[in-house]
């Protein structure tokens, strides 16, 4: 696609208040493909301003007319399946295949489900002698991240526009030119001026500013936990809303009595499929002892079936090339055993890395405790259940994890038993309707199906 040099507020493409602009780069060759507007204050105040004004009638409109129009954008990111894979792979590098079935394929999953939501949940319901009401919160702030581009974005703006609420939209710097597809999928599905905005730009100057705007009623933020403190802080000081869904450290437990190798070949195909950029992605793998050398080595010869290039595509920038190999070098240096992968570049151009796996891993490690964001497994041995149970347990991080067991009963067990917000039951399935988000310092809130829309909603009752 043509990269837009203006912002999308109120309906049409408008020019940005200041003349700087960011260059979007091919991660895979390092070449830039684009341009996009830097954005400023001002232009985020513009947005806000256009939300604002849309929201009394978009919270007024029906919910069956609310739900057609996001069945209407649902349709439209279908029509344009392979135009938004094509340019996904552009500016993040992921193989094609890869962006066709996932980055592509995923959001008009969820874009469905919200158009069967907001037609079918119960705006409104009566309690005793009482009326409740779920009420649009506002205008909401949305600032999405650039690994999942388009599914971020689906996930938070569907649900707004379900509950009714009008959105303004900062996206990650890194992959702006799919934000611009979506601010053209909603003008082609009809949404009302107004009623969904898009402002490109940094995130300490137009992320700061949408965060911290007056106008803005509820912030919704995707990213590092580091960047969420200080979101979830500015918010706090004006007690204005905030959904925040941060970084993981996801542990794949392997029981005794599971297919050792697919729960093997399963953890290290999650961790290699976006390139280890996956906040939920399960980086550490906890195998009992009497099994550990036989893990170390299906894992080692599951990574190298991940050929850079090939099955699996780049960083997102040169910035995160560099610190995943520094966390490759300080699992060496903590004493971690190579099994495959290490910090060497693959190719002279190209933000890449190697997939890696590490055997020899102890919780106390850098690498295990902390979030690497790239194609890095760490193998733990535990000795028994209780074991495994602490080791799982033992980050401040709280978002996704996976139990495998010859009996779903026994992994459902341990699952319960964990301090993380989504775990998977022997490769459970990707599930639009199930709501994602973090135990700890993963997060507050969450997204995807009728809990994410709750986030969207207020409550007001009637008292007869």
């Amino acid at each position: 696609m043509k990269a837009h040099d203006g912002m999308y507020i109120g309906g049409e493409w408008r020019p940005a208040a200041g003349r700087d602009t960011i260059a979007v780069v091919n991660p895979a060759d390092e070449q830039v493909i684009g341009h996009v507007p830097a954005g400023t204050p001002e232009d985020v105040d513009a947005a806000v301003r256009a939300a604002r004004a849309a929201f009394p009638a978009w919270a007024a409109t029906a919910p069956a007319e609310r739900a057609a129009r996001i069945g209407a954008l649902r349709d439209v990111l279908v029509a344009r399946q392979d135009e938004i894979a094509e340019t996904i792979t552009a500016e993040l590098g992921s193989p094609l295949k890869f962006s066709r079935l996932v980055h592509a394929g995923v959001p008009p999953l969820v874009a469905g489900s919200y158009a069967e939501l907001a037609a079918a949940h119960p705006f409104e319901e009566t309690v005793g002698n009482s009326t409740v009401l779920s009420e649009p919160v506002g205008v909401v702030g949305a600032i999405t991240p650039w690994n999942y581009p388009l599914h971020q974005i689906v996930a938070k703006v569907a649900p707004a526009l379900a509950a009714g609420c009008t959105v303004v939209l900062k996206p990650a710097e890194d992959t702006p030119l799919t934000a611009q597809l979506f601010a053209e999928a909603t003008a082609d599905a009809g949404l009302p001026a107004g009623v969904f905005n898009l402002v490109t730009g940094v995130g300490p100057v137009a992320g700061q500013a949408l965060a911290g705007h007056d106008g803005v009623d509820l912030v919704s933020f995707t990213g590092s936990t580091a960047v969420g403190r200080q979101i979830g802080a500015v918010a706090g000081a004006a007690v204005k809303r905030v959904a925040l869904e941060l970084g993981g450290k996801s542990a794949n437990v392997i029981l005794p009595s599971a297919d050792l190798a697919k729960a093997v070949s399963v953890g290290v195909a999650n961790v290699m499929g976006n390139s280890g950029q996956t906040c939920s992605a399960w980086t550490r793998m906890l195998v009992h002892r009497d099994q550990y050398d036989e893990a170390v080595g299906l894992a080692a010869a599951a990574a190298t079936k991940y050929t850079p290039g090939e099955r699996m595509g780049p960083l997102v920038n040169a910035k995160q090339l560099d610190r995943v190999r520094g966390y490759i070098e300080k699992g060496v240096e903590e004493g971690a055993r190579l099994v495959a992968g290490g910090p060497e570049a693959p190719f002279e151009r190209g933000y890449y890395v190697s997939p890696t796996v590490f055997a020899d891993v102890t919780p106390d490690m850098t690498i295990a405790q902390e979030e690497i964001f790239g194609p890095v497994v760490s193998v733990i041995a535990y000795e028994d259940e209780e074991d495994a149970l602490r080791i799982a347990n033992g980050t401040v991080y709280g978002l996704g994890g996976a139990v495998w067991a010859g009996e779903e009963s026994e992994a459902a067990a341990f699952a319960r038993r964990m301090d993380t917000g989504q775990v998977d039951i022997n490769g459970g399935r990707f599930n639009p309707l199930a709501p994602f988000g973090g135990y700890k310092q993963s997060g507050v809130g969450r997204e995807l199906g009728s809990h994410g829309l709750a986030e969207y909603l207020q409550t007001k009752s009637l008292q007869f």
